[in-house]
């Protein structure tokens, strides 16, 4: 409680009507704060698009709508986003109350460089697609913020063992802000063995990827010498080599003249 800013508390008791993901935890927030509860109406990821127009209605009228979520703020991987969008589409004001977020709080906590980085949010829970986020994770030069449910939390770090390695840095963030607030540090190998890890709502915060070494012109030149070994023409071969190995194509064909006979 100690975390919702005196103007959100101003802001709910002035609202002709407040936008929220679950009324029932709304209402109780509201008591908390000592807020008399204005009309309130449950807008969700399920229904968020189609409860565009009561909410345009009201501002229509001459309202003051707020809008809350469970925890955190709203459209950062919650509910809010659409609603946002539909409400500055029409015309009308949106204005926002700062107040806690939990990818903002864990790269404070976490002491990687926040300088730059990644908020990937929830990962896909399978498939191809899961696949292709982690593979660009693995490579990602800048910090990288995830969130993840307590029950899916050891498939995701065995996941970023596979795929980052077992030695790269992570900090563990459970149950920000909350009662058993725990920050936990150490490598992904450390991460994945905890297998008695307490449950709560984590932040995963990722270092990045280290710079890829340099290649050397003696990989270009045993590429290109593979590449033309096995029948391709100059130009293919270099072409082929310059995207497998992400070098500068000029770089490549420099090194093809340097094997001419």
């Amino acid at each position: 409680m100690a975390d919702l800013a005196p103007r959100a508390i101003t802001v709910f008791a002035s609202a002709d009507a407040i936008a929220c993901e679950d009324t029932r935890t709304t209402r109780r927030l509201l008591s908390l704060a000592g807020v008399s509860a204005p009309p309130l109406i449950a807008v969700h990821e399920h229904n968020e698009a189609s409860m565009a127009a009561p909410v345009l209605a009201r501002l229509a009228r001459g309202e003051t709508v707020a809008l809350a979520t469970d925890a955190g703020m709203p459209g950062i991987s919650d509910p809010g986003a659409r609603l946002v969008r539909a409400v500055a589409d029409a015309g009308f004001d949106v204005s926002v109350v700062p107040g806690p977020s939990a990818v903002v709080a864990a790269l404070a906590v976490s002491g990687m460089p926040a300088d730059r980085f990644v908020f990937e949010g929830f990962l896909p829970r399978k498939g191809s697609a899961r696949s292709r986020r982690l593979a660009d994770i693995s490579t990602e030069p800048r910090t990288v913020v995830l969130y993840e449910a307590p029950h899916r939390l050891e498939a995701t770090l065995a996941d970023l063992v596979a795929t980052a390695g077992p030695e790269r840095r992570v900090v563990l963030v459970r149950e920000l802000t909350k009662l058993h607030e725990e920050v936990w540090r150490g490598t992904l190998a450390g991460a994945a063995g905890r297998a008695d890890a307490p449950r709560g709502e984590y932040v995963i915060v990722l270092e990045g990827a280290p710079p890829a070494e340099p290649v050397g012109d003696d990989v270009i030149e045993s590429a290109l010498r593979g590449m033309l070994a096995a029948g391709a023409d100059r130009r293919d071969a270099v072409a082929s080599v310059a995207t497998e190995l992400a070098v500068p194509k000029r770089r490549v064909y420099d090194a093809a003249l340097r094997l001419r006979p």
